[in-house]
């Protein structure tokens, strides 16, 4: 295989950017990031991408697990791709932080925006703007591609100095809390019992409890519970009942279900 992506998702975003990306790479494959727990991951590919969400302004917790697991060649091209909602802060310059502790160089970094999933600060924002975005970020892939293809060497992309600081401070301060910020989440009388929110949780930390989801205090704060609900039974606080749900159009639930471990 040419090129390997490695790909984590929770509401379609990054693994609809990830299947572009290859379809415009020859000899491609893509690899869910949620189902290499706990091995060491080596590839003999050439070129490895790393295509992950912002969250909370910087790299989540799930994809850090994987990259102190990665082990490959220094020879090998690596570059990431950071989907957002319009701050990737200093996000990839810290995933270029991380790499370097293991001798790997990451050779590009690029920032997507697409439509924000983080639904206590907004619902699904309207189709034609979603669409704006993806249209948007389909000429960035295709640009993307040509510098993957080419092997270029760029500097991560980054937001503004201010930004860097006080985003990257507030990450720092609340990436030990992250497990439980579900404490907020909850089922209303909506619920049918489906189980998609526990099939679909990248982090395993929704079980069906009395026929109810129960939040087992690992969150990631992905949204995927919330979002893929297809009964919109599910929310997070008190503001949340009346706010648009989203997942990227493109991708389907049996998609989703392929990305994360199965329930055991």
């Amino acid at each position: 295989m040419e090129t390997t992506i490695y790909c984590y998702t929770g509401t379609g975003n990054s693994l609809w950017t990830a299947r572009k990306l290859a379809e415009s790479l020859n000899n491609s494959e893509t690899v869910p990031i949620a189902l290499q727990s706990g091995k060491r991951i080596q590839t003999d590919a050439k070129t490895i991408g790393l295509i992950f969400p912002v969250h909370i302004w910087g790299i989540p917790s799930p994809v850090i697990d994987f990259l102190n697991r990665l082990e490959t060649g220094t020879e090998k091209y690596c570059f990431a791709v950071a989907v957002n909602a319009g701050q990737v802060a200093a996000t990839l310059l810290q995933l270029k932080n991380l790499l370097q502790q293991k001798n790997i160089k990451l050779s590009s970094g690029f920032s997507i925006c697409l439509p924000s999933n983080y639904i206590p600060w907004g619902g699904a924002e309207k189709p034609d703007k979603q669409q704006q975005k993806f249209n948007a970020a389909l000429d960035k892939i295709s640009r993307i591609a040509s510098a993957v293809r080419a092997k270029e060497e760029r500097p991560p992309e980054k937001g503004p100095l201010w930004q860097n600081i006080l985003f990257s401070a507030i990450y720092r301060g609340s990436f030990n809390r992250v497990p439980q910020m579900d404490k907020p989440f909850q089922s209303d009388e909506k619920c049918t019992n489906c189980g998609i929110c526990e099939k679909i949780c990248p982090a395993q930390n929704i079980a069906m409890v009395n026929g109810k989801p129960a939040w087992q205090h690992h969150c990631e704060q992905c949204f995927a519970c919330i979002q893929w609900c297809p009964e919109e039974a599910i929310q997070y606080g008190k503001g949340t009942a009346k706010k648009k749900r989203y997942h990227h159009p493109e991708i389907t639930l049996k998609d989703m279900l392929a990305c994360v471990p199965k329930r055991k």
